[in-house]
């Protein structure tokens, strides 16, 4: 028997909040990283306003944060944020959004918008999946910045080494969900972070990112031809 319209509706309006808002609440260990990389608090709310985007955003803090040259940084970024171009591409069709409102839409179309547009069981849930899911997870995200902006500026000097280690641990933590259910991807991960530590000692903070990036996927595509 076929799920009723209004218990789709009410269930993927409960999982798409329960994933934004869950979500959301990495921005304070982003906006807490960024402030300690030596951004300002109007930098770190202006990066989550605009780019947002998890993985890219704690990859340019990342390379800031070591000392790495801004371009590093960015590129670092815009290779990360470079897959959100193959989510467009799969949710412009089903969305089926023109003009003002598909350039607004661009914004939220990141991971977890699209999860959860996918696992709709029919395109009005995508829809509301998308919309839902997206609206929550940016206001959230936004918030939370601010707070761990601004909160970092109260911690003590020992609290502020110890942010050293939250870039890479909510970047692991946003990652670690993608490598549980594929060995491919645990393959294609572990060997970019072979390649990157090997590169560390001898390239400028960020180039590794990028080189093991270049190496290990046009390696594992070759490969995979």
């Amino acid at each position: 028997m076929s799920e009723s319209a209004e218990g789709w509706r009410r269930r993927t309006t409960r999982d798409s909040l329960g994933v934004g808002l869950a979500v959301g609440l990495y921005g304070a260990a982003f906006g807490a990283a960024a402030t300690a990389s030596g951004l300002s608090v109007l930098q770190t709310c202006t990066l989550s306003l605009l780019m947002f985007t998890g993985a890219s955003q704690f990859a340019l803090v990342g390379v800031l944060g070591a000392g790495g040259a801004p371009v590093a940084a960015v590129a670092s970024a815009m290779m990360l944020g470079a897959r959100n171009t193959l989510y467009g591409l799969r949710l412009a069709s089903p969305l089926g959004l023109r003009g003002l409102r598909r350039a607004v839409a661009a914004q939220a179309v990141i991971d977890e918008t699209t999860a959860m547009a996918l696992a709709a069981p029919n395109t009005a849930a995508l829809r509301l999946a998308f919309t839902v899911t997206g609206s929550s997870l940016f206001v959230g995200w936004n918030l939370s910045t601010l707070a761990g902006a601004l909160g970092s500026g109260l911690l003590g000097e020992s609290a502020q080494v110890a942010l050293d280690a939250v870039v890479p641990a909510a970047f692991l933590a946003l990652v670690w969900p993608r490598l549980r259910h594929s060995s491919t991807d645990r393959a294609v991960a572990a060997g970019g972070a072979l390649v990157a530590l090997a590169l560390t000692p001898v390239v400028p903070p960020g180039v590794q990112v990028i080189l093991a990036a270049a190496a290990v996927g046009l390696g594992f595509g070759r490969w995979r031809r």
